[in-house]
C-alpha cells in the first residue's frame, strides 16, 4: 500500500473513529477491508486516487470468484463507498467512483442460539472449571453476566469494577459509539460478581504492597488493554461446555447474547425492551429474533401436537 492511500484510509479511519463514534472493531475492520482493496489495486499498479467505477466493479468480481461471502462483499463494498465519499467531502477527489454502485446486499441468517436446558447445564459447569479458585471464581462470573444481560463480549471483558460495585440490580454499560445503556443483573449474576470481587480485590490489594498498579476492570488480564481479551474467553467458554456436556461448536459468547434475547422473548418481554437491553440502534435488528421464536413455536406443534401425530 502506497504513502498516499495509506494517509487517505488514516484520515478516514480518525474521522469515522470521531465524528461517527464506530467502535475500536469497526474501524479494525474498515482498515483490513481498505487495505485489501488497495492491495488489489497495487497488484495492477493502480492507486486509490485514480481508481474508476469500472475498478471497484472489477474488485468486487475479484471478491466473488476468491469465494467471499455475500455479506464479506457487502461490507468491503459499504467501506469503499464510504471512503470515498470522505475523499470527495475532504476534496481529495472530484468524483465518488463508488457512488451508484449496487452491492450484493448482506443476507441475514437467523442467528443460532442455545435452548434452556444447554444454557442451564453451562452456567452449572462454569464454577467448576478452572485450575484455581481465582479461574473458578471468574469463569462463573463471566458466563452468569453475560447470560443475565446479554452483553457483547468486548462489552463484557472490558466492564469496570466500579460498574458492578455496591451490588446494583442495574449495570451501566458503555457499548458501540460510546452510547450508553442499562442492563439487568440477575440474583444468580450479583451472587457470581460479588464472590469475583471479594477475591479480585484481595489480590488487588497483595499486588499493590509489592508494587503493581490495580486494575480498572473487572477482569483484569496481562495483555495490552488491562483486561481479558474475547479470544481468551471464547476459547475458555468452549472448555467449560466440554464439562458440561454441550458440543463446543455450538457455544460463543454471541449465541449466550442471542439466547439471552431469544429467551425473554419466549417469556414474553416486550420486543422494545429487548432492542434497549441489546443495544441496538435499530428495531429491525432485533426483530430477527422473533423469527426464531417463530421456528421453535413451529417445532413445538409439528413434535407435540396431537393431530400432528396423525397419519393422513
Amino acid at each position: 500500500m502506497d504513502v498516499s492511500a495509506a494517509r487517505w484510509i488514516s484520515r478516514y479511519l480518525e474521522a469515522a473513529g470521531a465524528e461517527q463514534g464506530a467502535a475500536r472493531n469497526t474501524i479494525l475492520a474498515y482498515g483490513r477491508d481498505l487495505k485489501a482493496f488497495c492491495d488489489w489495486l497495487g497488484a495492477s499498479a493502480k492507486t486509490l486516487e485514480a481508481a474508476s467505477r469500472e475498478d471497484v466493479e472489477a474488485y468486487l468480481v475479484h471478491c466473488q470468484t476468491t469465494g467471499l461471502g455475500q455479506a464479506t462483499r457487502a461490507r468491503r463494498l459499504s467501506s469503499i463507498k464510504q471512503l470515498y465519499r470522505f475523499a470527495h467531502e475532504e476534496g481529495l477527489r472530484a468524483d465518488n467512483p463508488a457512488l451508484r454502485i449496487a452491492g450484493p446486499g448482506a443476507s441475514r441468517s437467523l442467528p443460532q442460539t442455545l435452548t434452556e436446558a444447554e444454557v442451564e447445564a453451562l452456567l452449572t459447569a462454569a464454577p467448576g472449571f478452572g485450575r484455581t479458585i481465582s479461574d473458578r471464581l471468574r469463569n462463573a462470573a463471566l458466563t452468569e453476566v453475560l447470560y443475565a444481560t446479554g452483553l457483547r463480549v468486548s462489552e463484557l471483558v472490558g466492564l469496570p469494577a466500579s460498574a458492578v460495585r455496591g451490588d446494583p440490580q442495574m449495570v451501566l454499560v458503555k457499548g458501540k459509539g460510546d452510547k450508553e445503556r442499562l442492563v439487568p443483573m440477575s440474583r444468580p449474576a450479583r451472587a457470581a460478581v460479588l464472590a469475583w470481587l471479594a477475591h479480585r480485590d484481595a489480590a488487588e490489594d497483595l499486588g499493590r504492597k509489592s508494587g503493581r498498579a490495580p486494575s480498572k476492570f473487572l477482569f483484569p488480564g496481562p495483555g495490552a488493554e488491562g483486561h481479558l481479551t474475547r479470544q481468551n474467553f471464547y476459547l475458555t467458554l468452549k472448555a467449560i461446555a466440554v464439562v458440561a456436556k454441550i458440543d463446543p461448536a455450538k457455544i460463543t459468547p454471541h449465541r449466550l447474547r442471542h439466547a439471552f434475547a431469544t429467551h425473554l422473548l419466549a417469556h414474553g418481554a416486550d420486543l422494545r425492551v429487548i432492542q434497549t437491553l441489546l443495544g441496538h440502534a435499530d428495531l429491525s435488528t432485533t426483530e430477527i429474533y422473533t423469527h426464531v421464536l417463530d421456528d421453535h413455536l413451529k417445532a413445538l406443534v409439528l413434535t407435540h401436537h396431537p393431530l400432528a401425530r396423525r397419519k393422513p
